[in-house]
Order: structure tokens, then sequence, then C-alpha cells
């Protein structure tokens, strides 16, 4: 394969990722006016939440098993615009079984998009025989944070959703498409690295549960931050309305920068060292927001999260993808990274209930050190993460792969 065709297919690869998070954005962040939209009661609410994770989960598993006949850039390809589609339904439909059956397209595209889109970048990062990965979320970051900017703009402007939606979807829809004649499903990693020869059945639970346990981990102490920080600033911190908003938006642009520069910290110290420093630096942030005397501290501390949280879950797919690779080949890649992808919905359903119910029994100070804990266990399985990110051997970058498919790629 020609660098070339390897450049194309990282661009629009990374594209696929910043669309996603434009995408996901600008749903979570309007979800007051959905629900005014649609009437959804307060309690009825939560019930509609959850079951977009849930289906997730369920399309990330049912994407493991497409993937054994045909290639993920194929179900990357189709599912994205249905993604894109499902949000535009949300925004139009006219009645609660619309939105209902809208949301359920989204989560069930989203669960087959998240993990094609992570299969594709953890295959690509082997035959680049260097970290990469890191750039690919920080795509998303990126996505993300236009999305927000999107929905308040949409918000604070009092436009209809289907008016906010429509635009956005319009100009993603056709170039998502068009990007994805480059995408590429890398088969081989750099000189050296052999695969095992299985169909990727074989990878078994027990090899992923480190892996599993730090994505949860990861995805518990996202969620309380996106879900928790402006009520613990404005509630537990004294702060006003209007400041209560910038811990997210901090943290978002602190993932942003974190990914960007990771990659170079991987391929520098290696990922294992990259994964407990995220670790180390993630629990010093919840520990400072608990602990806060202000907002200011706490503000301090959510920066601190958006630096330590963003590395560990693009390395933990990069760590189960080159597991499966070894132990399965290419599909055994596929598949652990499927299997890990479920594990992103489990820790997003859990961490918000979670923080909810200890502050509500207890306190949201003693809330935030849950998840500080729960993070803090990640650096005693970061050596499971050693010799992943493009440190092959000795860590000195090895030739790219001779072959990526017999024609580059298995479109």
């Amino acid at each position: 394969m020609t660098d070339t065709r390897m450049r194309q297919g990282r661009a629009a690869l990374a594209f696929s990722f910043l669309v996603q998070g434009v995408a996901f954005a600008l749903l979570v962040t309007r979800i007051p006016a959905i629900q005014d939209r649609y009437g959804i009661s307060d309690a009825l609410l939560p019930a509609f939440l959850a079951a977009v994770p849930v289906l997730a989960g369920v399309g990330s598993v049912v994407t493991e098993r497409v993937v054994r006949r045909v290639a993920p850039s194929l179900v990357l390809r189709w599912a994205q615009p249905v993604v894109l589609l499902a949000l535009l339904a949300v925004g139009v439909g006219q009645g609660m079984i619309q939105v209902a059956l809208a949301l359920a397209v989204f989560g069930l595209a989203v669960g087959a998009l998240d993990a094609s889109m992570n299969m594709l970048g953890v295959n690509l990062q082997r035959a680049y025989g260097r970290s990469i990965m890191l750039g690919f979320h920080a795509a998303y970051s990126l996505g993300g944070i236009a999305g927000a900017s999107l929905a308040w703009l949409g918000a604070h402007g009092g436009w209809a959703l289907g008016v906010s939606y429509a635009p956005v979807v319009g100009v993603l829809l056709p170039l998502a498409l068009v990007g994805s004649r480059w995408y590429v499903d890398a088969a081989a990693g750099p000189a050296g690295e052999a695969g095992g020869p299985g169909n990727g059945r074989g990878v078994a639970f027990a090899v992923l549960l480190p892996f599993c346990l730090v994505m949860s981990f990861a995805y518990i102490g996202d969620s309380t931050v996106s879900n928790w920080s402006a009520k613990y600033l404005q509630d537990v911190l004294g702060s006003s309305e209007q400041t209560a908003t910038v811990p997210y938006n901090v943290y978002m642009v602190m993932t942003l920068l974190g990914r960007t520069l990771g990659d170079l910290g991987v391929r520098r110290f290696g990922a294992a060292a990259v994964v407990r420093a995220g670790a180390v630096l993630a629990a010093a942030g919840f520990a400072l927001v608990a602990g806060a005397p202000g907002a200011a501290a706490g503000m301090a501390g959510f920066t601190l999260l958006g630096l330590g949280l963003c590395v560990l879950v693009p390395q933990t797919f990069a760590a189960a993808g080159r597991i499966g690779f070894e132990k399965g080949g290419p599909a055994g890649s596929d598949a652990a990274v499927a299997r890990l992808n479920v594990f992103n919905y489990v820790g997003f359903l859990v961490g918000s209930p979670l923080v909810g119910v200890i502050g509500d029994a207890w306190s949201y100070r003693g809330a935030m050190l849950v998840p500080m804990v729960l993070v803090l266990v990640t650096v005693g399985y970061a050596r499971s993460f050693e010799g992943t990110g493009g440190r092959y051997g000795d860590g000195h970058e090895r030739a790219r792969a001779a072959d990526v498919g017999r024609d580059g790629h298995r479109l």
C-alpha cells in the first residue's frame, strides 16, 4: 500500500470521527428541547436516555458478527448516514412514537458506527506502526465542541430542532459518503508483527477483562463530568448559573488538547506510561473537585480531568485490538474492539446514576470520590498496555506494512 493511500484513509477516518462528535453532541446537548418538543415527562426521560446506550451496545455486538463477512469500512460507510438521518428524524418527528423509533435507530447505528470506526482506527494504526489512535479521538472531541457550539446557537436563537439539525445533516451527510471512498481496512501490521491464524472467536473475555474495566471506569468518569459538572459547581460550590456552564467546555477543550498531543507521548514513552499518567491526573482532578473550597478550584479539577481521562479510551481500543490481532489475526482484532466497545456504554449507563444515588444518599463531594477510586484502579492495569500504540519491540518505529489487504483495502 502506498503512503498516499494510507494518508487518505487516515484523513477520511478522522473526518468520520469528527462527524460522529458533531452528531452526538447535537443530540445530547439539546435533550431539554427534545423533551419539550415531544412532551416527554421527567419520569419517562431516563428511559429514553438509557435506551440509546443499551441499543448501541446491541449494535456493537451485532457488528462483531457482521464484520466476519463484510469489511468494517462497509459497516461504517452506511452506519454514519443512518446516524445523521436518525438525528434529523429526532428533530422533525411529530409524536412520541416517532421520536422513540428515531432514538432507537440512532442507538443501534451509533453502536455499529463506534465499533467499526475504532476497528478501522486500530487496524490503520497497526499498518502505520506507530500511535495515531489518539488523533482520531481528538477529531471526535473537536466535533463534539463544534456540535455543542452549534447547539448553543440553536438554543440561544430559539430555533426549532429541525431547523438546527437540517443544515448540519445536509452538509455532513454527503461529505461523509464521499469520504467513505477512502476508508482503509488494514489487514496486516508492521514487518515482524504476525497475527494469529484464528477467526477472532478465540479472543477470551478473560484476556480482554482489564481493558473492559478500564473502558468502563473511563466512561464513568466522563459521564460524571458531562452530567454533573454544572450542577456540582452551582449547587455545591456556589457558582453562578453562567459560571456553572464553563467546566464542561474547559473539560472538552482539555480533552482535545490532550488527544492532539497524546500520540507523541505514546511514541516517546509508551502506552503504559501514558495510561498510568492519565489515570493519576484524572484521579487528582476528582480529588481536587471533591475538596474544592470554591468554583475556581473546582474548574481546575475539571481541567485536570480532561487532560487525564482523554487518553484512556483511545489507548484501550488500541491495546485490545493488538491483543485480538495476536490471538486471531485481523478478525480477532475486530472482534476484540467490538466487544470492548460495549463497555463504553456500560460506563455511560452506570456513571450518571451512580453519582446521583451516592450524592442524594451521602453528599456530592463524597460521590466524586467514587470515580476517583475507579480511575485509580486503572493504574494497576497499566502494565497490560505495554507494547501498544506503536512501540513495537525495542520502542522504535519499524517498517510499515508490506501488505494491507490484496488491493490495499477491503471495500
